[in-house]
């Protein structure tokens, strides 16, 4: 099996900034504790930090490797959605329930980017499962769907040039077939259904 050199990097990202965006956490934890005057700097401060320490741990998911034997609890998965969803244009409703696959989680978080993307005014996304097949709807206003985006998704692939910020649209196909697990899509103007 060759080495998924993408998900390497994006594990070594997300470890090596993990740290540091904890211990500032810490350090604007133990400067609130202070007599001091910390006001609305520091509240906003502290935000930042919780935002970004959310989607660190949500992009170490997304794009970090996963071994098929490796599963993620379902409160961690929920810690991770709430952290993200707080002050943000997103709601997730995780309705699945107990430990899953790595690696099928990850295909959900990168699924959901797909999602996010094409809800610019934000929205809700759910997370069900039906049998062994996993269902992602998101809902929202004024919906944008790039059908050549969408298409890059599914057989037969297209030579559609991502962006950085489409990333997610050109790794969730390998990742996709790498958990054995084929995507249906329904586009429509309001809601997108994915399933796989």
């Amino acid at each position: 099996m060759p080495t998924d050199l993408a998900a390497l990097v994006g594990s070594r990202i997300c470890h090596d900034l993990i740290s540091p965006i904890g211990a500032i956490g810490n350090g604007v934890e133990l400067l609130s504790l202070t007599d001091g005057d910390t006001g609305a700097e520091m509240e906003l401060i502290s935000e930042s930090v919780d935002n970004a320490n959310a989607r660190i741990r949500y992009f170490r998911i997304a794009f970090g490797s996963a071994s098929d034997d490796q599963v993620i609890g379902r409160s961690e998965v929920l810690s991770i959605l709430t952290a993200v969803a707080r002050g943000g244009r997103f709601t997730y409703f995780w309705q699945i329930e107990g430990d899953q696959p790595r690696n099928t989680v990850r295909c959900a978080f990168l699924m959901m980017l797909c999602l996010e993307a094409a809800m610019p005014m934000g929205g809700d996304i759910h997370i069900t499962m039906e049998g062994d097949s996993w269902i992602l709807s998101a809902e929202g206003q004024r919906m944008k769907i790039d059908n050549a985006l969408w298409a890059s998704l599914t057989p037969p692939q297209t030579d559609f040039a991502h962006t950085a910020a489409q990333v997610q649209f050109a790794l969730l196909p390998t990742v996709l077939a790498d958990a054995g697990r084929a995507l249906g899509l329904d586009l429509n103007p309001n809601r997108i259904i994915a399933r796989f």
